[in-house]
């Protein structure tokens, strides 16, 4: 029996031949621009195994196990912005120097950021799913399932929050939307639950989290292509736009000013 060695159990050999740069001669930043954004789609899985577990502790009324989960998640995003410090030492000449060897492929295309999206309740129609979308039937999958919000609502309920029967029954395909009388029950629980306090500012920690990343996302692409189309024929960064500054968890937020 071959003995288990480091460069055998993380498959080393086939994870170093992954990156192909298109560009002929190679350019140099064009590694850069790969090896990135793979590291993001390795982070990003991890963060809907994380994310899963979250669900399950919220289902099953774990609540330190969901605040733990919750602060991993947080850590993680802090390291994906960061990784954007990395790509912005790439110029726009620089990048524009492989830029069309890129076809059709685009960002957009991330089913798995799709799917973090979808499994926070983040769900839009111009994001749903296309017969020609790679990820199709994981992303339909991620679509039909309840969401973080869905199962927060579970959580509030075993604590004995009144929380409205039609949110706890509610179609899991739509999007998340603020409401009142979530809000009055989350602002009761933060006077009179101080163990779910934590859990609601490791929530809003890691929905600030998300926006941060959504920001710096937009002003690099801007920074890099600034008007332009985006690859692949997509609005680039009027359509990122439309993302920033809308949370995860709008009713944490909603509750800020009665404090």
């Amino acid at each position: 029996m071959v003995p288990l060695t480091y460069p055998s159990y993380l498959e080393l050999e086939r994870l170093l031949d992954l990156q192909h740069p298109k560009s002929d001669p190679e350019e140099h930043d064009e590694l850069l621009f790969i090896v990135i954004h793979q590291t993001y789609e390795l982070w990003f899985k991890l963060l809907l195994h994380e994310t899963s577990k979250v669900i399950r502790d919220l289902n099953g009324n774990d609540l330190f196990g969901a605040i733990s989960t919750f602060k991993r998640i947080r850590t993680i995003m802090k390291t994906l912005v960061g990784q954007l410090d990395i790509l912005e030492t790439m110029t726009p000449l620089s990048f524009s120097s492989f830029r069309n060897r890129l076809d059709t492929a685009s960002g957009f295309q991330s089913y798995q950021f799709r799917e973090l999206e979808f499994i926070f309740g983040y769900k839009r129609a111009s994001r749903a799913p296309s017969d020609d979308d790679p990820g199709k039937v994981t992303l339909e999958r991620r679509l039909a399932e309840p969401s973080v919000v869905d199962a927060f609502y579970r959580l509030l309920a075993q604590r004995g929050a009144s929380i409205p029967i039609e949110m706890l029954e509610k179609d899991v395909r739509l999007a998340t939307q603020p409401d009142e009388r979530v809000q009055d029950e989350v602002f009761r629980l933060y006077k009179t639950q101080p163990e779910l306090v934590i859990l609601f500012e490791s929530m809003a920690d890691f929905d600030e989290g998300m926006q941060e990343w959504r920001y710096r996302h937009v002003k690099l692409v801007e920074r890099t292509i600034g008007a332009k189309s985006g690859t692949g024929g997509s609005a680039g960064v009027d359509f990122l736009k439309q993302s920033l500054f809308k949370p995860l968890f709008p009713d944490l937020w909603a509750v800020r000013h009665r404090m």
